[in-house]
This record gives structure tokens, C-alpha cells and sequence, in this order.
């Protein structure tokens, strides 16, 4: 099983002409996921790669492919309407990968989303893979820029801010025999659609996720909050890392929300609180998954 998508997620892209859009739509279309629409204004009526019809706007998309999810590959600029024409059109899943959306412009989308049935993840994140059951787990649903191959089906989910070190745990989970239930990546931004809490609480409601690798970085407080909920609540294991030990303080490194202010979002105060809660904390990248393989 899974979370937000399965391998019969239906996903439409906007941007889907775009040379980043397109090149990660073929991508995902040779992993096995259900691309069944791309929306670019102008553009209706043309097929991308003979395969994927073009729609003007995301309703008369979802009108005609049935569209449940969709990944935003729209510039900067543009992003954050895209977003809320996506959510208009009554998507339960926007995935915005785009990197550089004004802070302004999401946090008037963060308003406009508040009690909506939308549920965006990102913006500036790697996006969502559920793994298929084929070679290379093909068959999964891959929404946004992740790598499909080092993915394989299984009971870990994985959560992290970062793109990179999502890839990594991934890979070490694989390489350890350890398929993945979903993989999120939620961005890096400030002010991100989902953030960690939200995803531990959909992995520790869903059955058929048996552990958890929660992955941080220094800045603000997700991770903290995170850590607290899970002392309380969660009933499976959880294993975490944190990047940016070697930051200096007040330093901004990384991504545009890591930045430590006012004694808070270092990653000793995460550490502290994260082993807090019990969860079995890696102290190098090296090391995420024998951190979760020791309490399995």
C-alpha cells in the first residue's frame, strides 16, 4: 500500500512543454505512472510525444483524462497560480517541484489552501515515488525529478526536505533489501505545502508502513514539532537524520528555509529533541538506514 499516490494515480502535469517538464513527464512515463494530461495555454489539442493530449487549463484536463494529481513544472513566476488553478479544478494532490517561488506569492497560496481538499506537497522538492512491482520497481507512480530505478516496493516510508539525501536513504534502503512504501520529498522552502508532521501522521495511519526515515536539515522548527507528535502518538519505528551539523550559527545553508535565528533550528536542538522521542537518530548520511534496521 501506500500514500498519497498509488500506481493507478492519474497525473496530469502543467508545464508538460517545457524542456524540464517534458524531460521529467518522459521519465515518468518510462517508469510506468498514468500521465494522462499535460496542461500548457496555447497548446491544446497537440500530444506530447504522440502520447499525453494537451489541455488549455487544468479543468477541461481533469474533465476529459479523470486526473486526480498533478505535478507543476510552471516557472517561477507562474507557480503559485498554477497551484490554485490546480486546486480550483478540485485535485486531491498538486506536487510543485518548481524552485523560486516568491515567498509572498506561498504564502497567499498557504492562505488560499486553508481548508481546501487540496493537499499540496513542495514547492522546491523532488516530489512523490510509489514503487512499482516490476524490474527497477517500474509500475510505481513517479510525480516530479526522482530517480525510478533505485526505488523498490515494500513497508518503509520516507520522508525528507531534502531531494538529494532522499535519494540517498533510498538507495541504502534498497541496497538492504528494504522496499519503500512512499517517498515524499517535501522541499526546502519556508513556507512548504506539507511538512513533516503532516507526512509521519499519513505513514503512521497508513498499514502497510512499518517504519519511518524522517530526514531534516537546520532551520525553523518542523522537525522539532515532528519529534514531539511522534513521542506522543506514533506507533511504528522512526529513524532521522539531520543535515547541517557542520553549519556555522546564523549561517544559511542549503535551502531557502534553512537558516538558524535566535538560538533555534540548530541541528543540536533537533538531534536533542528527535532522540527525545525515541527516534533512532544517524549520525552521518552514511548511516540513515542502519539507523531504522537496528529497531525494526
Amino acid at each position: 500500500m501506500a500514500i498519497l499516490v498509488k500506481p493507478d494515480t492519474k497525473v496530469l502535469v502543467q508545464g508538460i512543454t517545457g524542456s524540464f517538464g517534458g524531460r521529467h513527464t518522459q521519465l515518468s512515463l518510462e517508469y510506468g505512472s498514468q500521465i494522462v494530461a499535460g496542461v500548457t495555454p496555447g497548446k491544446a489539442g497537440q500530444k506530447f510525444e504522440d502520447q499525453v493530449p494537451i489541455f488549455d487549463s487544468v479543468k477541461e484536463a481533469v474533465q476529459e483524462s479523470g486526473a486526480n494529481a498533478s505535478a507543476i513544472f510552471v516557472p517561477p513566476p507562474f507557480a503559485a497560480d498554477a497551484i490554485l488553478e490546480a486546486a480550483d479544478a478540485g485535485l486531491e494532490l498538486v506536487v510543485a517541484i518548481t524552485e523560486g517561488i516568491p515567498v509572498r506569492d506561498m504564502i497567499e497560496v498557504k492562505a488560499a489552501l486553508r481548508g481546501s481538499a487540496t493537499r499540496l506537497v513542495g514547492p522546491n522538492c523532488p516530489g512523490i515515488v510509489t514503487p512499482g512491482t516490476g524490474e527497477n520497481s517500474h509500475g510505481g507512480c513517479r510525480i516530479g525529478i526522482a530517480p525510478g530505478y533505485i526505488h523498490k516496493a515494500g513497508d518503509i516510508g520516507v520522508i525528507s526536505r531534502s531531494g538529494t539525501l532522499t535519494y540517498e536513504a533510498v538507495w541504502q534502503l534498497t541496497c538492504n533489501g528494504l522496499g519503500q512504501s512512499t517517498c515524499v520529498g517535501i522541499g526546502g522552502d519556508p513556507v512548504p505545502g506539507s511538512t513533516h508532521l503532516d507526512i509521519i501522521k499519513l505513514f503512521n495511519d497508513d498499514p502497510d508502513t512499518r517504519g519511518i526515515i524522517m530526514i531534516g536539515e537546520i532551520g525553523g522548527s518542523a522537525e522539532e514539532e515532528a519529534a514531539a507528535w511522534i513521542k506522543e502518538n506514533c506507533k511504528k519505528p522512526v529513524a532521522g537524520f539531520i543535515a547541517g551539523t557542520t553549519a556555522p550559527p546564523g549561517r544559511r545553508m542549503g535551502h531557502a528555509g534553512a537558516i538558524i535565528s535566535g538560538g533555534k533550528g540548530t541541528a543540536e536542538a533537533k538531534i536533542e529533541a528527535m532522540e527525545d522521542a525515541g527516534i533512532s537518530v544517524a549520525e552521518t548520511p552514511s548511516q540513515m538506514a542502519e539507523a531504522l534496521i537496528k529497531i525494526l
